[in-house]
């Protein structure tokens, strides 16, 4: 907890922000999103609730704002990924690395896998159309960033293709992030009749899945 002194200038409300998005990306390393409550937030914090909302708004916003850091952080580990994967020893070799290298990243990084499962569905019903326009220019900015390092690997690709695949990338980890979280219950049952681990599952599901995508977007450009 920090003892924050009321902030007036400019870098003091950058101060705060920083802070408050440090929590909640602390949080989130520890805890599902849904678990997450404004108290707890500002608790970690070190502010009132009302100070917390002064600077996003909403808890949904600042969560986008940490989407946006985490997202950028991850693509900043993958550059180098991509640059040195070697194609695999299977026909459209090239492509089944670059989906498998993407894939392997994804699943080494759980809280961006939240916050993409959680993007359409809870994220973006509580903020305020600013919040919103910002966030899809950034969305649309690590998107374009994405589809340019497989570009790098995959020219053939042309813009559109690797575009798509870009998006497909958090289309598809949001829809399967949900087998990787299953409850108590699920897990136990699962373990019961034999059936591999869920992030097992997660894992083998988000590659093949990507991989699949790419070899079908490097199949029509060819």
């Amino acid at each position: 907890m920090v003892d924050f002194q009321r902030a007036r200038r400019p870098e003091q409300v950058q101060a705060r922000r920083a802070a408050i998005l440090d929590a909640a990306e602390a949080a989130l390393e520890q805890r599902p999103l849904d678990a997450i409550t404004l108290r707890e937030l500002s608790c970690r914090v070190g502010l009132a609730k009302s100070n917390v909302l002064r600077y996003f708004g909403t808890r949904e916003a600042v969560y986008l704002e940490v989407l946006r850091r985490r997202w950028s952080s991850w693509l900043d580990g993958l550059e180098p990924v991509l640059r040195s994967c070697a194609p695999e020893p299977v026909p459209y070799g090239r492509a089944v690395a670059v989906a498998t290298a993407v894939a392997g990243a994804l699943v080494a990084d759980p809280p961006l896998c939240e916050l993409f499962g959680s993007m359409a569905s809870v994220l973006e019903r509580n903020v305020d159309v600013d919040v919103a326009r910002g966030f899809a220019a950034a969305a649309g900015r690590r998107s374009d960033r994405l589809a340019g390092l497989v570009a790098e690997r995959l020219p053939h690709l042309g813009a559109a293709g690797t575009r798509h695949f870009a998006e497909s990338v958090v289309v598809v980890t949001a829809g399967l992030w949900g087998r990787a979280r299953p409850t108590e219950e699920v897990a136990r049952a699962s373990a019961d009749l034999g059936l591999p681990a869920a992030d097992e599952v997660f894992r083998a599901a988000l590659t093949e899945s990507l991989v699949n995508q790419l070899i079908g977007l490097a199949a029509r450009a060819s």
